[in-house]
């Protein structure tokens, strides 16, 4: 009787919970190229409904959509990296901008500013902003929150690497979120704000703009920017990392 009972707790959650799936998959989708079909992040997505479903333990004492949105976000993203839907060329972009970031933070021993990110791509202001209008749809997969949240009560982030980020890629996600949180911290302030925004309170980008004086475009541009950041600080932090496992 009482997995009779659970089995219909189980269903009526995903039976009920069907238009939060919709939602979610809709609001991703105006942030992907059209090649992306909306149905198939619904439906990814409403597995994601049924394995929160099917783990979701009320004495936790978390409501159950908010549990349950963390498991549909991570389907529909897993999804996504799947499908490696990025053409190569933009992809190598963004690996040109790493590089970019990674060498001059080296170079000066701080973040670079966007001029000199810009100098250093030998791109004219328009061409940079139009470098990272590019790469907002690729950016989309980079980060998400995991379950949980750290002493302070912020929600934790995880860094999605790409598969051929080599073998740094495969350390223990407990040790890529230490180094992600210390790489959060080294934003600007206003990269730092904005990521907040959009990935913990999950405002939209024109919302934030409204929030911090912008142009929903400069959200965006602001917003791949950090990414790129977290990037390059990642891929130093987690390839110095393997170096000193392996001698």
């Amino acid at each position: 009787m009482m997995d009779t009972a659970r089995h219909d707790d189980r269903n009526w959650l995903v039976v009920h919970h069907l238009s939060l799936v919709k939602s979610m998959a809709q609001r991703l989708a105006r942030r992907l190229p059209r090649q992306v079909e909306l149905t198939d992040l619904i439906s990814v997505g409403v597995l994601g409904l049924i394995d929160a479903a099917g783990r979701y333990q009320p004495a936790t004492g978390v409501p159950f959509d908010a549990f349950a949105r963390q498991r549909i976000r991570g389907a529909m993203l897993d999804a996504l990296r799947d499908l490696d839907w990025a053409p190569r060329s933009l992809r190598k972009l963004r690996r040109s901008l790493d590089t970019a970031i990674t060498q001059l933070r080296h170079q000066l021993q701080r973040e670079p500013t966007e001029d000199e990110i810009a100098a250093a791509l030998a791109l004219t202001p328009d061409e940079y902003a139009g470098l990272l209008d590019q790469l907002r749809g690729l950016d989309v997969c980079a980060l998400r929150p995991l379950d949980g949240s750290d002493a302070h009560g912020t929600p934790i982030l995880e860094l999605c690497l790409d598969p051929d980020d080599g073998p740094e890629a495969q350390l223990e996600r407990r040790e890529l979120t230490r180094h992600l949180a210390e790489a959060i911290a080294t934003l600007p302030a206003r990269e730092r704000q904005i990521l907040a925004l959009y990935y913990e309170e999950e405002l939209t980008l024109a919302e934030i703009g409204a929030v911090i004086g912008v142009g929903e475009s400069r959200v965006c541009q602001l917003r791949a920017l950090a990414i790129a950041r977290l990037r390059a600080s990642m891929r130093d932090r987690l390839q110095a990392l393997t170096a000193r496992e392996r001698a």
